[in-house]
């Protein structure tokens, strides 16, 4: 892509919206509305990465309410061929503690109503989710989270619900006998819509608490006590996803993320 302007893109959660230096804002009209906010674009570690907050930098927008197209077109248009997806999520088991990473490998879609394909025709387009998140990008974001040396779960199935209210008791009782192991409300149809679009993604999920309070017999977490804990992890988080940066090779050769429309198009 000859405008390409970013190699590396970041969507942000709940409290991180300050992860470049020396930024350059951006408008990126989409073909899908408006992206979640004007895009961020920096340099870390000799890597060219774009930063857009899903949420708006005011966290203004609920995640039911977030154009997911939008802002993986927006990517795209930046050249973007490598998405890495931190988010705050729920504990729902009790070896993952909060403060703990879990590198997904899978989600299970509980939402409703959400637009989560580009292809309504006319070509037949059917896009396999077997697998997710891009086997290369998560060994890479294993490796970040064992040199920075901290608390990280190599696997964990992560359950995508509606929100923006959060789970009641019988629900995470029933998540939790599942044998899932986070909770969040934006990864999908993110994830699916960067495999779409032929980009690597990979999901780096900091537990913040315990799901409705059951797994960890606490009291049910409050959004305020989310984000206490997720400012707490924060400097944690940036040095992980800076060392996943920095050994992020230039071309992709291992895995088979940008071909994904050949197995996918019926003609």
């Amino acid at each position: 892509m000859s405008n390409k302007k970013a190699d590396i893109g970041i969507f942000g959660g709940s409290g991180f919206y300050n992860f470049l230096d020396k930024i350059e804002e951006v408008q990126i009209k989409t073909p899908y509305g408006d992206p979640s906010d004007n895009l961020f674009l920096g340099e870390v570690e000799g890597k060219k990465v774009a930063f857009l907050p899903r949420h708006g930098r005011k966290h203004s927008i609920p995640p039911h309410k977030i154009n997911y197209r939008a802002n993986l077109w927006a990517m795209k248009e930046l050249g973007i061929t490598r998405i890495i997806s931190p988010c705050a999520a729920g504990s729902l088991q009790k070896n993952i503690k909060p403060g703990d990473f879990v590198i997904s490998d899978q989600y299970i879609d509980r939402t409703n109503g959400r637009i989560d394909t580009f292809y309504d025709g006319p070509i037949a387009t059917h896009v396999s989710a077997a697998d997710p998140y891009c086997q290369e990008m998560r060994e890479l974001a294993i490796k970040a989270t064992e040199d920075c040396k901290v608390s990280c779960h190599k696997t964990g199935t992560v359950v995508v619900i509606q929100g923006p209210r959060f789970s009641t008791k019988s629900e995470s009782k029933w998540f939790t006998s599942m044998g899932w192991s986070t909770i969040n409300m934006t990864q999908y149809p993110e994830a699916h819509l960067a495999k779409e679009l032929e980009m690597c993604v990979a999901n780096i999920a900091l537990a913040t608490d315990y799901d409705s309070g059951l797994v960890g017999d606490v009291p049910p977490v409050s959004h305020n006590e989310v984000m206490l804990v997720f400012q707490e992890n924060l400097d944690k988080l940036r040095k992980v996803l800076f060392k996943l940066i920095s050994i992020i090779p230039a071309e992709r050769t291992k895995c088979k993320c940008g071909e994904i429309l050949k197995h996918s198009q019926f003609l």
